[in-house]
């Protein structure tokens, strides 16, 4: 049993490893290819495009999650199918609103952010939060079923199809380019789909059933987890959209080539991450609070560990490797680099914050949490990225982390002293296959 879960964990950190390299060697081949200025023009696109769908699309994935542990505990089928369905039909009408909105935003994207050629790729780029949608839906049913080392090599799949497009289509331009991103995405959201559905099907078969009581519970869970990702949406990709209209679209491209440690970051995390939910959520469905509590110490304190030791050699030769990695173009963005190495450090060690407020049923924390971030990022990012370019917009990234791990600290702590108990719990059984 125990040599099982090594090795899915195993496959869960290739693939999503994976993932991430597919997805910075594509930037890289975008950022040499087009130059900063139409690299820059490509960021707006991609940033714009993950704004509204983060906005707008209402996030469910995680409700099913924290639900879905919690009706697969129980055995309650009939409950976990009425679930889904309804979960469903929330995210279409996200998507739809998320598409309109980039429609809506094409014809005025050149005067507002002062550059060319922006409402074409926009208008492409429209049909990405459509042909995403099913991807996230159909990882949440792998996840349910313990498979997070299936959902890990899919992202690996889905970003190994999004860098051939990538290679194929830069050569033709932004909007070329963006097109090519939507097909790979649709091949990607199709093949994770039928791994989702027979991941489901494992489920033993049941009448829908009324959700009951819990209805107003997911209800509520279901919009402070909209809420908190709509506040990352203004707290990232809205960093990025006030640069670009405090400065110029080089800039942006210097700024998004500068999140280069912050990319790195994401993908020494991510699998951890995936993990930390999917386990995180099932032993605090059963009951075993202190074996949570002790995973968020042991991600702490490893990857502090980590950190100590990277950090002040990536910050000495930051810039060299933005010239190594991006081109003598990219110079500009050298010491933007090494604040964001800064700030994604602290984030490496505070990742659990992503993924262990769902798990324990508290997703208002977590907006608590990206509310705070983005009331100091944003006015940071207009007011030092209008004097120092990409390098006073890394600066408002560094600020608002600072500001997000102190409340983090003091969050848990208060937390742990709440769930504490006098005899420590026993250890949970593995997860059935």
């Amino acid at each position: 049993m125990r040599s099982r879960l090594l090795r899915r964990r195993f496959a869960t950190a290739v693939g999503t490893y994976l993932s991430v390299a597919f997805g910075v060697i594509g930037t890289l081949v975008a950022a040499r290819v087009l130059g900063p200025q139409q690299f820059g023009v490509y960021s707006i696109v991609l940033v714009a495009t993950s704004f509204f769908q983060v906005l707008l699309d209402v996030t469910v994935e995680e409700a099913l999650v924290k639900f879905g542990f919690r009706y697969t505990a129980n055995e309650d089928w009939g409950r976990l199918q009425r679930l889904f369905r309804r979960v469903i039909r929330l995210k279409a009408i996200g998507v739809v609103l998320a598409a309109v909105a980039l429609v809506v935003l094409a014809p005025f994207a050149d005067q507002i952010f002062g550059t060319d050629n922006l409402q074409t790729p926009l208008l492409v780029a429209a049909l990405l939060p459509l042909v995403q949608a099913p991807e996230s839906l159909a990882g949440v049913a792998l996840i349910l079923r313990g498979r997070y080392d299936i959902r890990g090599i899919f992202l690996g799949v889905s970003q190994g199809l999004r860098l051939l497009a990538v290679v194929l289509t830069v050569h033709h331009g932004v909007t070329a380019l963006v097109a090519g991103l939507v097909i790979a995405q649709a091949i990607a959201s199709i093949a994770v789909s039928i791994a989702g559905i027979v991941a489901f099907r494992r489920f033993p078969a049941a009448r829908s059933e009324p959700l009951g009581a819990d209805r107003g519970e997911i209800v509520r869970f279901v919009v402070q987890s909209s809420l908190g990702t709509g506040i990352v949406s203004f707290r990232g990709a809205l960093g990025t959209l006030i640069l670009g209209a405090v400065a110029n679209p080089v800039e942006v491209g210097y700024f998004k080539s500068a999140q280069a440690p912050q990319q790195g970051v994401q993908a020494l995390s991510s699998p951890a991450r995936l993990i930390l939910l999917t386990e995180q959520t099932r032993d605090w469905e059963r009951g075993a609070r202190d074996a949570v509590f002790r995973s968020v110490r042991r991600y702490t304190v490893g990857t502090a560990l980590l950190t100590a030791v990277v950090t002040v050699p990536l910050i000495i030769f930051m810039p060299a490797l933005i010239r190594l990695l991006y081109g003598d173009e990219y110079a500009g963005a050298g010491n933007a680099a090494r604040i964001i190495t800064v700030a994604a450090a602290l984030q490496l060690v505070y990742g659990w914050t992503k993924s262990f407020p769902i798990s324990i049923g508290r997703p208002g924390l977590r907006t608590l949490g990206y509310a705070l971030e983005a009331v100091v990022l944003i006015p940071l990012v207009g007011i030092l990225g209008h004097e120092w370019g990409a390098t006073g917009a890394a600066g408002g990234v560094l600020g608002a982390t600072i500001a997000s791990t102190i409340l983090w600290t003091v969050l848990v702590v208060r937390l742990r002293r709440e769930h504490a108990s006098p005899v420590s719990q026993a250890v949970p059984r593995e997860a059935h296959p």
